[in-house]
């Protein structure tokens, strides 16, 4: 695998790189925070070890921020700190093992293997699509037959909902939940008022209606 290493400590630094590179690893490593994520944004690497007190930018922050930006790489935090509360911070900010100092090296390199086997997540779709209806995730652009689609942000989520399940009843309860993050029925025609107008806007200016009814279940598009 090709490894990036993000650790300041100058024993433990090289103890690891060379480790790892006798095992068969193509091993880079980077002593400061900043300079650590700058290589991990700018290259592909099949796997971050990252210690959690770093000069420049903490590990923590450097996991978040590549999970922000929605960077699958399997990460290792190494840290001194063995408190629960900060195993549970840096899994929460999207690390996938956590390895507690001094450690064996051993252990490191059954860890780093366990990492490897673990299968790529799916990519993300860039492009959700239904007959002639098209939406770019990336540029939050739709148009169907050619023509672009003016969307307010919460019609943009409500397609968005039903594209990524084509051809799949969402329920009301359902909708609430994925587009207003509500987990309770408030009561009043919000999601009936939004479908209204998301047909106003993608269904009715075309010859062939994709948003569906399905009585007493919800809404569904066609594919």
């Amino acid at each position: 695998m090709k490894i990036l290493v993000i650790e300041d400590d100058q024993l433990t630094g090289p103890y690891i790189a060379d480790g790892l590179r006798e095992e068969g690893h193509v091993v880079d490593l980077v002593a400061d925070g900043s300079q650590g994520l700058m290589e991990a944004a700018a290259r592909k690497y099949d796997l971050l070890i990252v210690d959690r007190m770093l000069p420049g930018l903490d590990g923590t922050s450097i996991v978040r921020t590549l999970r922000g930006a929605k960077s699958p790489v399997p990460i290792l935090i190494l840290t001194s700190l063995d408190g629960v509360s900060d195993r549970i911070e840096g899994l929460n900010a999207g690390a996938d093992d956590y390895l507690v100092k001094p450690f064996a090296f051993g252990e490191l390199s059954a860890r780093v293997a366990a990492l490897g086997r673990r299968p790529p997540p799916a990519e993300e779709p860039v492009v959700l699509a239904a007959g002639d209806l098209e939406m770019n995730l990336l540029s939050r652009k739709v148009t169907r037959a050619g023509v672009e689609i003016d969307l307010l942000p919460r019609e943009f989520a409500l397609l968005e909902c039903l594209l990524r399940r084509k051809g799949r009843v969402q329920t009301r309860t359902m909708l609430l939940e994925a587009v207003w993050d509500l987990s309770f029925d408030p009561q009043t025609n919000v999601v009936e008022t939004h479908i209204s107008r998301l047909r106003s806007k993608v269904d009715k200016p075309f010859q062939r209606d994709l948003i569906e009814t399905v009585r007493g279940s919800g809404y569904r598009i066609a594919g």
